[in-house]
């Protein structure tokens, strides 16, 4: 892969007046390029934070939900997460399972 300051000449030639260590200027190609997978990355890492704050009601009839998948019910009725965030990482409930959820008990 080549390196920010061989597609971009006017970046070496500051770069050199300027006399940055090679430290510096791996740790800024670092947060060029890859800025936009750690900005999304943020993003869900944030949300999954947020996840955590909608508590479930403890005793919640997840049966009584028509709208889960079979397999959903089945695994939140045995399991018994207390939050949405924790139920959003049982595996077999789905992304849509967890919207549902979060529709009958708030954003």
């Amino acid at each position: 892969m080549k390196s920010l300051t061989e597609v971009v000449p006017r970046l070496k030639k500051f770069i050199e007046q300027n006399n940055f260590s090679a430290e510096v200027i791996e740790q800024a190609e670092i947060q060029i390029k890859y800025r936009g997978y750690i900005e999304r990355e943020k993003y869900y890492a944030d949300k999954m934070h947020r996840l955590e704050d909608i508590i479930i009601p403890e005793g919640f009839d997840y049966n009584a939900m028509q709208s889960l998948t079979i397999e959903a019910r089945q695994k939140l009725s045995r399991i018994r997460p207390s939050t949405i965030g924790h139920a959003s990482r049982i595996p077999g409930v789905s992304p849509a399972d967890i919207n549902v959820l979060l529709v009958k008990f708030g954003r």
